[in-house]
């Protein structure tokens, strides 16, 4: 299964990426998801195969949402995925200011 697809960003939210058929362009997207999304911002266009590696999507999740709704939503890491976190005893020890 070979797929063109353009790939476009939110404005709204970092990391938060929308996938859809080229051919399609937007139309398939439902008007709630663009409206929380925010104005797509085009970034790319790319051809999807199976055999392709995508750096944060599983490429077969991608090309079945892309088949069955005509969209993939990609969205942002949980903040507990880039929030560095301090040694427990960093946060509980009691320093005289």
């Amino acid at each position: 299964m070979k797929k063109i697809c353009s790939i476009y960003q939110s404005p709204r939210k970092p990391g938060m990426y929308l996938y859809v058929l080229k051919a399609d362009a937007l139309a398939r997207v439902p008007d709630e998801l663009l409206k929380l999304f925010g104005p797509p911002r085009h970034s790319f266009d790319v051809v999807l195969t199976a055999e392709r590696k995508l750096a944060s999507e599983d490429i077969h999740l991608v090309l079945a949402n892309l088949e069955s709704q005509g969209f993939h939503l990609q969205m942002p890491p949980a903040e507990d995925d880039y929030i560095q976190h301090w040694p427990e005893e960093l946060l509980t020890r009691n320093d005289p200011a």
